[in-house]
């Protein structure tokens, strides 16, 4: 579940520097469903981080909001994930 989360928040994190850079130059874009199924299946942290960093999307607020709420549900799994699998190696 941590590779999982870790590599499509860094491929989230990618879209959105992606996304901006074709908003800027006024070319063909991702999608805004494409973003949230990526958002939705595991990369919140990335797309979030990368909204903040990039600045993108940010006027609208249910990307905002979403996001930033998928962000820490993808926390709270990864932090679990971490906590549980070094429980796991310490007892046995």
């Amino acid at each position: 579940m941590a590779i999982w989360i870790i590599v499509l928040s860094v491929i989230g994190f990618i879209v959105m520097g992606i996304d901006k850079s074709r908003a800027i130059r006024h070319k063909w874009r991702i999608r805004e469903r494409t973003l949230w199924i990526l958002t939705i299946v595991g990369g919140g942290l990335g797309t979030f981080l990368g909204m903040m960093i990039w600045r993108h999307k940010i006027r609208k607020l249910h990307f905002v909001i979403g996001f930033a709420i998928f962000a820490l549900m993808d926390g709270y799994f990864l932090l679990s994930a971490i906590y549980n699998f070094g429980t796991i190696h310490m007892k046995g």
